[in-house]
Formats: structure tokens, C-alpha cells, sequence
């Protein structure tokens, strides 16, 4: 058989196949795997699985030095998530992916899509999910248009993930006039199963039927591979409908009846129609089976008349699985999907022959040979040279920029940092989602990482997302250090031992050599701390080609971690509550200010050295923090990240705004630094407890080889907050702390947002 043209078709001019996104050679390599010209349905689905999105042909040669493996990975990198054993036969399925373009052309939807996405990645593993967090950039929110995208998105996260019935609880949210016309929304889910539970998306057993399950195919998300794989421009907003339109009740009933279909043993493979939909589905599954598979579009439930089989293959519709069932166990697969009121069509099935051939009806469309499809795509290897400009931002001298006037009072810039939006309290944001639905949220969103009960024991798992673009923007290979071991600390400050990563790796076109040299360095930076750490990675995502007429946003590795609590009563929040507690610093200040939060806010710079980085040092930190935590003399933990040491204490102080602390705190023992470097610098592996057994945190802290000193006490609420350093004393009334944290973003969003997209 040969694919041949449909009637109507176009012809496969160079117009059209730039249209698609493939250059003159990449067209070539296909005309060559052929031996013929392509049919348009030929040339749609390598436009898909050729796109940066589903085939990382910039990336894949870098994401290969990535540690991956551990006795205890179950799942690595190439499946829909990451499968870790957490010990007692229970296993921890989690994954994080972005869907940056279609919120920045329609939010609402595009978040929602987002988390409707990750969530099956999740549960066609076999794992019920528990858990959702997302990381979220956005431009300055004093723009009415980042308002409205950054509502809408919130919106879209929390009516998904709530009406779906999974608790968000956990994300970050950062806002830099770099993500203005580009915001990045990134989506985690974290799901638990039985070891024995697990299964994979690898089509196997030749005659076995494929099967279409849940929602009908319509036209919403054509090409929507291809846009997530496009430099967003002002004619962005003329693809629209490439953004899927999600339905979480749909969602739902999928959930339980793919759960209920890998439990019946019945199937053997499974996979979400992500992006490019059936086409990618139905190819990799193949491909990961080393098999053919022959699908028929006209037995494709459709909810729309007159598509195609090009529309067909590339719809990404919201709420498909394909399954390969058992040949034979057609009728049980149907009765259950029946069950939860899903349809279900067989619409192929496995063959022998080595191809990937696609009809409609008799008339054949597509047909490639099988493997070579996914596998043989083109593989880059993009020359990476850092930027002139880049060496020159590294090595100013971030001490040469003069203080404010207004600094001459610290307390003055403690309340700009508290006021940041980047740094205030973001309850705006969580109180609109549902953190606490099924009851296994210990901590949710608002302390360093979400903690969860696993029911039926004593364990708990800890997840964060944490990334910081900044310092990948100025050094990406310490910045991407910086993305593992600050998310590994803020697991650890829980009380949980953190165990594997998935990442979502945002940068801009990696054809422009900068571009690339930051996104090999930050890949290689990550792979160094993961390595020193014990946290392999597990899976993720590239999302390339963020940028905009105004340029590239910031590189931005996002980094999912997973932790593992063998002890629930062991989990530690990072507020503050009881007066006469000692304030314990692990770790040793020091003078760097490069890329701080506080040079932005207050000087509008983004210039210097990120703070150094040693993997090494931080697992030594993580050991003594967690034997100090299950020793029982940690009452609360919290890193010391963005906005530096004098935020760590006053997020401990009155993050809780109905039972704040105060603080007295003297840091007169590091008189040779600069007061605003202790104050504000963002030096790494630093964590400040409270406890109320000093001695032993420093014997425990003495025996792992950390830096430790007692700083000051926890103060009743009606003292004041106060650090003195060698020439400086901030002190300032708990209000006054308060309405700078808690209410700047409800601020904010008070004023008028765009109404919509044109605004």
C-alpha cells in the first residue's frame, strides 16, 4: 500500500510546507524516508512530531547528560510521567509541563488545559493524583494586560483543578518585566499507586485493538504542537483556536474509568492524546513497542461533520485517551467505559508490519515507515556562545551601586521587598483553590513546599516548584545549580528527605547561540546538583521559542521535587509560633548582592554574579537540618532565598497574619560584611529554625560540619521586629510588616484589568 491524496487536497508547494513549520531540509529528510511526495495528512503529522515540542531536536543531545537512574526510579525520562518507589510497595507518579503560549492568547483556557493535560499524565501511569502546583510568571502586574492574564490564568488553575476534585497545594509566582508579553505557566501533578499498578504507554501484542475513549474529536487545538513551538508575535492572537476548551467533569469520569480499565487488567498500554493528539499518541506508543499500527479515522467519534482525517489526526480536543486493550476484551473495555458514560471506539489496531499507516475508509492517507517516525526526526546541534552583553551584566560590581537615601532606614527597604509582588504573600492566588479536598493536605500552599498524608500509613511526601530566571539569565550554569538545591531545601525544611526531580525547561529560540549556551549550561548545571544531591530526574518538559518582539524572557528552569517524610509526625511548617524560641542560622552569611531581588526592587538593576553554589554543601546542610527535625528539636524551618535573610525572618514572623510573632535578632557577629548584604543577600545554603533546644541544633549542626549560630529569639506579638547588625538596627512595628505583605497583590488587583485579549 502507498498513501495517496485526497480529493481536494492541495498541492505540496514550498508556501505550504513552510506553512507547516519544516525548512527545505527537514522536507527533504521526509520526501527521502517516503520515497515519494507527502499527502497533506502526511505533511500535518510530521509538522506535529517534527515541532520543538514533541520531538526536542534542539534539546535532546543536552537533556541526555541528565542523571536519571536510582534503585529506586521505576520510570524515567520518555514516558507520560515519572514513576519513584517510595518503600511499603507504594510509588510517587509526577510530572510538570508548560502550556505558556496558549494562556498567553487565551488564560482562562489555556491554564486549564494545562492542568487537564498534566493530570493524565499522571493517572495513565496508574496513579490516582493527590496533589497539583504550578509555576507561574508574568510581567509587571502594574500592566492592565498582565492583570487580566494573570487573573485569568489563576481562575483557569482553580476551577480545573477544583471541580476535578484534586487540591492545588503548592506553585510560586514571580513577576519581572521580562515575562510581559511571554508569561510562562507551568503545571505539576503528583499522583500515588501500588508498585504492581503501574503501567506504561508502549503499544504491544499484535491484533490488539486501539480504542478512542472519552471525549469526541472536535477542531479546538489543531496545530497546537506547532504553536507551542513558535516565537509568540502580535499575529499570535489570531490562533486562538489552536487553544484547547477543556471540561474537568468530563476529566473526571475519565480518571476513574482509566483507573478502573488499568485495575481490571484488560489493557495493556494507555497514553493521554496530548499535544499533536492522536498523531502523537498513536505514533509513540508504537514506536516505544517497536511495532506498527494502522488507524481508520472514519470510526474516530467525532463531534463535528466533515473533518478530515488531517483534522482528525491533529485535533488536540481535551479529555482522549488511546488504549491498546487485550484482543478480545473489547466488550469488557466498553462496558466499563459505559459505565462512566464515556464513549469508546475501536478505531485500529497493533500489526506486524513496520509501518504507521493511517485511512479513511479503504482509501489509504498516511503511511510511513513505523519507528523511523518518531525516532528518525532531525537531531540539532545548535552552536552556543555566550553574549558579550552576558559576560559584561556578570561582572559589574553590584557594591559599587550606592545605597538610597531612604536606606539609611533598613526597615524602609524591608518594606519594599515585603511589598514586591514577586515577594508578597500570594493567598490572592491560593484562596481561590481548593488545597484541602480529600483530606491528605498537611501543609498546603504558603509555607517552602506542600506536605501530603499518604492514607493507610505513616509516611507523607513533600513537593515544591521553585526556579529563579535571574540567575540563570546572568550565570546558567550556577543558576541552574541554584533551581535544584533551593527546591531540594524547601522540601527538606518539611522535614522530608527530597528524592527525584521532573523539570520544565523554559527558554527562548535555541537558534540564536546565547539562547542555546544558557540552555546547555543551565541543563549541565542542573545535572551537577542532582548528582550531588541524589535526585535524579525522573522526566519534564522543554518549552523553547518563549519570546516576543520585545525578546527572549529570562531562561527559566522550573524544578519539580519530590521528597519522601518516613514519619508524618516528623512534618515542619516554616512559621514561627511560640515566643522565647531560639532563631537558629545553618549556614554562613555572606556579601553577595548579584541578581538579589533586593537590586532589582530597589535599584532597578539585574547585574553581578548570582550567589555561588555548592551541591555539596547544601546535601550536607539537608542532612543536618533533616537529623535535627527527626532528633524533635525543630519547631519550624525555612530557607533563605529571594529577598535574603531579613525576609526569610519576617515570612517566619507574620506570614500567618492572625498569629504573628515578633523577632529580635542580632547579626553584630558578621561585622565585616555590608549591613544591606546580611540584611538582603541572597547568599545559598542557608535555612533559619526555631527551637527551643539551641544546643542541641548546633551539636547536631557541629557533627555534620555546618555553620551555625544562634541569632535571636521569637518575640511575643506585641514587641516589635528587630535585626541589628554591626552598623545598623531595623526595627519596625509587626502592621507595618503585615499591610506591606499581605496587602499588596489584593492591591493591585483591585485596579482595572484589561477586559480582554485587545486591551
Amino acid at each position: 500500500m502507498s498513501a495517496t491524496p485526497r480529493p481536494g487536497d492541495p498541492a505540496i508547494t514550498p508556501a505550504l510546507v513552510a506553512e507547516h513549520g519544516l525548512t527545505s531540509e527537514e522536507f527533504g529528510i521526509l520526501e527521502r524516508m517516503l520515497g515519494r511526495t507527502p499527502t497533506l495528512t502526511e505533511l500535518g503529522i510530521v509538522s506535529a512530531l517534527w515541532s520543538e515540542h514533541c520531538s526536542y531536536k534542539h534539546s535532546r543531545p543536552v537533556l541526555r547528560t541528565l542523571p536519571t537512574e536510582a534503585p529506586y526510579v521505576l520510570q524515567g525520562p520518555g514516558e507520560n510521567a515519572g514513576v519513584i518507589a517510595i518503600g511499603d510497595g507504594l510509588a510517587i507518579a509526577f510530572k510538570i509541563e508548560s502550556h505558556n503560549h496558549p494562556s498567553a492568547v487565551e488564560p482562562y483556557q489555556g491554564a486549564a488545559t494545562g492542568v487537564g493535560g498534566i493530570l493524565r499524565d499522571v493517572f495513565t501511569m496508574g496513579a490516582r493524583p493527590i496533589a497539583l502546583l504550578d509555576s507561574l510568571r508574568f510581567g509587571s502586574p502594574d500592566s492592565a494586560r498582565v492583570r487580566y492574564l494573570f487573573a485569568g490564568v489563576v481562575r483557569g488553575i482553580g476551577d480545573y483543578g477544583n471541580c476535578v476534585g484534586i487540591p492545588t497545594v503548592g506553585g510560586e509566582v514571580v513577576f519581572d518585566p521580562a515575562y510581559e508579553h511571554n508569561p510562562l505557566v507551568n503545571a505539576m501533578c503528583v499522583g500515588v499507586m501500588r508498585e504492581e499498578e503501574l503501567i506504561t504507554a508502549t503499544a504491544s501484542g499484535i491484533g490488539n485493538p486501539i480504542i478512542a475513549v472519552g471525549a469526541r474529536t472536535g477542531r479546538d487545538g489543531i496545530h497546537g504542537a506547532s504553536f507551542a513551538s513558535e516565537d509568540l508575535t502580535e499575529a499570535s492572537e489570531a490562533k486562538r483556536p489552536r487553544v484547547q476548551v477543556g471540561d474537568p467533569f468530563t476529566e473526571k469520569l475519565l480518571l476513574e474509568a482509566s483507573l478502573e480499565l488499568i485495575n481490571s487488567g484488560h489493557i495493556v498500554a494507555i497514553q493521554d492524546m496530548g499535544a499533536a493528539g492522536l498523531t502523537s499518541s498513536s505514533a509513540e506508543m508504537a514506536a516505544r513497542g517497536d511495532v506498527g499500527v494502522t488507524i481508520d479515522t472514519t470510526k474516530v467519534p467525532v463531534r463535528e461533520t466533515g473533518m478530515t482525517p488531517y483534522e482528525i489526526l491533529l485535533s488536540e480536543s481535551q479529555e482522549r485517551m488511546l488504549v491498546v486493550a487485550k484482543k478480545g476484551h473489547e466488550r469488557e473495555v466498553e462496558a466499563i467505559l459505559a459505565k462512566w458514560d464515556l464513549v469508546a471506539a475501536v478505531i485500529g489496531e497493533v500489526i506486524a508490519e513496520p509501518v504507521y499507516r493511517v485511512t479513511e475508509g479503504d482509501h489509504v492517507v498516511a503511511e510511513f515507515p513505523g519507528i523511523r517516525l518518531v525516532t528518525d526526526c532531525p537531531v540539532y546541534h545548535p552552536e552556543a556562545k555566550e553574549s558579550d552583553a552576558a559576560v559584561a551584566r556578570r561582572a559589574r560590581d553590584v557594591h559599587a551601586i550606592a545605597p538610597r537615601p531612604e536606606e539609611a532606614d533598613p526597615a524602609w527597604t524591608l518594606q519594599q521587598l515585603l511589598a514586591t509582588p514577586t515577594i508578597a504573600s500570594k493567598a490572592w492566588v491560593y484562596r481561590q483553590y481548593d488545597s484541602t479536598v480529600r483530606t491528605n493536605t498537611v501543609f498546603g500552599p504558603g509555607g517552602d513546599a506542600a506536605v501530603l498524608r499518604l492514607r493507610g500509613t505513616t509516611k507523607g511526601i513533600a513537593v515544591c516548584t521553585d526556579g529563579n530566571g535571574r540567575y540563570v539569565y546572568l550565570d546558567p550554569r550556577v543558576g541552574g545549580r541554584i533551581a535544584v538545591t533551593e527546591a531540594a531545601r524547601n522540601v527538606a525544611c518539611t522535614g522530608a528527605r527530597p528524592m527525584a526531580i521532573t523539570n520544565c525547561l523554559n527558554f527562548g529560540n535555541p537558534k540564536k547561540p546565547d539562547t542555546f549556551f544558557m540552555f546547555r549550561e543551565a541543563v549541565l548545571g542542573m545535572g551537577d546538583a542532582c548528582r550531588a544531591l541524589g535526585t535524579p530526574v525522573t522526566g519534564g518538559n522543554v518549552s523553547l521559542y518563549n519570546e516576543s518582539p520585545a525578546g527572549a524572557v529570562y531562561p527559566t528552569p522550573i524544578i519539580g521535587m519530590v521528597g519522601v517524610l518516613d514519619h508524618i509526625d516528623h512534618a515542619t511548617g516554616n512559621r514561627f509560633t511560640t515566643p522565647g524560641d531560639a532563631i537558629v542560622l545553618l549556614g554562613a552569611p555572606t556579601d553577595e548582592l548579584g541578581g538579589s531581588e533586593y537590586l532589582l526592587t530597589v535599584h532597578g538593576e539585574v547585574c553581578g554574579p548570582p550567589p555561588a553554589c555548592d551541591p555539596a554543601a547544601e546535601r550536607t546542610l539537608i542532612d543536618a537540618l533533616l537529623a535535627a527535625i527527626r532528633a524533635g528539636v525543630i519547631r519550624a524551618a525555612h530557607d533563605v532565598s529571594d529577598g535574603g535573610l531579613a525576609v526569610a525572618l519576617a515570612e517566619s514572623a507574620i506570614s500567618d497574619r492572625a498569629h504573628p510573632v515578633g523577632v529580635d535578632v542580632s547579626l553584630t557577629e558578621w561585622s565585616a560584611l555590608p549591613s544591606r548584604a546580611l540584611l538582603f543577600g541572597e547568599g545559598q545554603g542557608r535555612v533559619i529554625v526555631a527551637t527551643a533546644s539551641p544546643e542541641a541544633v548546633l551539636r547536631i549542626a557541629a557533627e555534620h560540619g555546618v555553620p551555625a549560630q544562634r541569632i535571636g529569639s521569637v518575640t511575643l506579638p506585641s514587641a516589635r521586629f528587630r535585626i541589628r547588625t554591626a552598623d545598623q538596627l531595623l526595627e519596625c512595628d509587626l502592621d507595618a510588616l503585615m499591610r506591606a505583605y499581605h496587602d499588596a497583590i489584593p492591591a493591585l488587583m483591585r485596579s482595572p484589568a484589561a477586559a480582554g485579549p485587545t486591551s
